[in-house]
């Protein structure tokens, strides 16, 4: 139980191994891509004074979410599957990518093994490179900038956008949203979409047709996520063209990229200015914009309060005396929890299976369904949208920095959830 929560690079950083433990023990974080990207780039520049590239990295890996990180599938790849028919959940749900569906013990399911970039963070929090890591950071890096903005330009100039009639960033999210919403130059608006995802040609009539039968509605109806990353490039170019963002900072373009995964999350903690000056416009009535230094120094209280537990409850593990946080103190965390979850304080607080047998079972059930073979396509006879079950694999720390995540008795191991 937690927050879905999307965070930045800058968030991670400025945390302490203790805050970051609880950080990912009472949110559940949506880990996008961008991250990734950002955090991998590190590997290709310079990084602050007695530090090495590598050790930067390890670093930002030690405080990488292992018990409850899930990570987004990529926002382009949504954006044109989107296009071509499918529906993308925006309600604050984590889109996930891959998945092998499986049938086990009678129960049918979806099992996500542990992705390559969590693998890769484990990897790197004990200072281990690969040498394709070294070779393509550079590349996946100049990726995220690829943009044909001559391109670009001449589809603004076919709808009639002057971006520099913006007064404000304000004025910017609203030209957006009347561009992404409006119904006249409709092939000039799709050309849009398909110049920003960059749609491959072979997947551009397909998309065309589909949307002709469909009757050529507008891009916020026809494919709604796909429309909104959209909103989200206009209003960045446009905030460009007129000044209101910085085009001498680089990293500003990685940094609205970020944005395009709201729309998953419940909050988005961030320590980036321009986050916080532009997120709030993008932001759903039940969403929360938190600065990222407020979050961290309420994780530091959390902290200092568990710290005082007797050893013996330590450890029994974080999940056996923490299923919420702490309700006698005034805590942002415990704010945002009321907020978004406020159902949590009648709940009893989980404890330990007494039970023996049945928990041994259990987990032998578990691990035989998520070592289940992939079912051929021909054999998947249920939805896996709606599976009976599902488990996602992930790799934990028994202990990380002053706390014992499992049991201080409990062997490690890679399980499902």
């Amino acid at each position: 139980m937690g927050l879905i929560t999307l965070f930045d690079k800058s968030f991670l950083q400025s945390l302490s191994i203790d805050e970051a433990v609880w950080f990912d023990h009472h949110f559940i974080s949506d880990i996008c891509p961008l991250f990734y990207v950002e955090t991998l780039a590190d590997l290709d520049k310079s990084v602050r004074e007695g530090r090495t590239p590598e050790q930067e990295v390890g670093v930002i890996a030690e405080k990488f979410p292992q018990m409850n990180g899930s990570p987004n599938a990529y926002h382009v790849d949504l954006c044109i599957a989107n296009l071509m028919g499918q529906r993308i959940p925006m309600e604050g749900r984590i889109p996930l990518a891959g998945g092998r569906p499986v049938k086990s013990g009678g129960k049918s399911g979806v099992v996500y093994d542990q992705s390559p970039e969590a693998e890769a963070f484990s990897r790197w929090s004990n200072g281990e490179f690969l040498d394709v890591e070294r070779k393509f950071a550079r590349v996946w890096r100049q990726a995220l900038s690829t943009l044909d903005l001559d391109a670009l330009g001449a589809a603004f100039r076919a709808i009639g956008v002057d971006g520099k009639s913006c007064k404000s960033l304000d004025d910017a999210y609203s030209i957006a949203c009347s561009i992404v919403n409006g119904r006249d130059k409709p092939f000039d608006r799709m050309k849009l979409a398909i110049l920003f995802f960059s749609v491959s040609p072979e997947l551009q009539r397909p998309l065309l047709e589909r949307w002709s039968i469909a009757g050529y509605p507008a891009l916020s109806q026809y494919a709604p996520y796909a429309a909104y990353v959209l909103t989200v490039e206009i209003f960045f170019q446009l905030a460009i063209a007129a000044n209101h963002i910085s085009s001498a900072r680089p990293s500003n373009r990685t940094d609205i990229a970020y944005l395009f995964y709201l729309p998953f999350c419940m909050m988005f903690v961030s320590t980036d200015k321009l986050h916080r000056k532009c997120a709030p416009l993008f932001l759903r009535s039940d969403q929360d914009f938190v600065w990222g230094e407020d979050l961290k120094e309420s994780l530091n209280d959390l902290n200092a309060c568990y710290l005082g537990l007797p050893d013996q409850e330590k450890e029994k593990g974080i999940m056996s005396f923490a299923y919420g946080p702490p309700q006698h103190i005034d805590s942002l965390v415990v704010t945002l929890w009321d907020k978004h979850l406020p159902a949590w304080r009648g709940l009893k607080e989980s404890k330990p299976p007494t039970d023996t047998a049945n928990s041994k079972a259990l987990v032998e059930y578990l691990t035989k369904f998520s070592e289940a073979p992939a079912l051929a396509p021909d054999e998947v006879d249920f939805d896996p949208r709606d599976p009976d079950s599902l488990s996602l694999q992930r790799f934990v720390q028994k202990r990380r920095g002053s706390w014992w995540q499992l049991p201080k008795n409990l062997e490690p191991s890679k399980r499902g959830q």
